[in-house]
């Protein structure tokens, strides 16, 4: 397994998000305008069998039910090819989101396009945008990586989604994702 850490070469703090129109695990198309006016947005690249984003999955949905109702969108978005990763498929994806009790749209980007267009490198890769849709963070969610939360020193994604939906400038020091790479489709 190769760790691959965020690409910051795509994306740059004060970019505009990307749009995207994505089928979700919930039967429905999702897509950051159709989330309506909120105080911050959130789209993390994940899948279901890296053992980077598996420890992650209770925290995101703590983080969705905790920030949610303070203005806060969240979006799990998985881009891997699923004929080479057959656990990542939209089957097991809609398994996945049904066991985890995820309160969040999860996302099949299956042509791989809206990862291409974040520069998504790994999973999990967090982006955090304001209420204008501008980045203002794009780094891991805390220190412990292929660890649950619980075993972190820190807070990265927790404090900047705070500050996001306070309307303050994010200052929390970026510190590149770690996890496995986007399992990109051989044409």
């Amino acid at each position: 397994m190769a760790v691959t850490p965020s690409d910051y070469s795509v994306l740059k703090k004060g970019d505009l998000a990307p749009g995207f129109s994505l089928s979700g695990t919930d039967g429905k198309s999702h897509s950051l305008q159709g989330a309506g006016a909120k105080k911050a947005y959130l789209v993390i690249f994940m899948c279901n069998h890296c053992p980077y984003v598996k420890p992650k999955m209770k925290y995101l949905k703590e983080l969705n039910d905790k920030y949610a109702p303070k203005g806060l969108a969240v979006f799990g978005i998985n881009s891997n090819d699923p004929q080479a990763y057959g656990e990542d498929d939209f089957e097991n994806m809609k398994a996945v989101a049904r066991q985890q009790g995820f309160g969040f749209p999860y996302l099949l980007d299956g042509i791989q396009d809206v990862a291409r267009a974040y520069g998504a490198a790994c999973t999990p890769d967090p982006f955090l945008f304001d209420a204008q849709m501008r980045l203002v963070y794009h780094g891991r969610i805390d220190d412990a990586h292929m660890k649950p939360h619980e075993a972190a020193k820190t807070n990265e994604l927790e404090e900047a989604i705070a500050q996001a939906l306070a309307g303050k400038a994010v200052s929390v020091k970026e510190e590149p994702s770690f996890g496995c790479n986007v399992k990109w489709k051989i044409n």
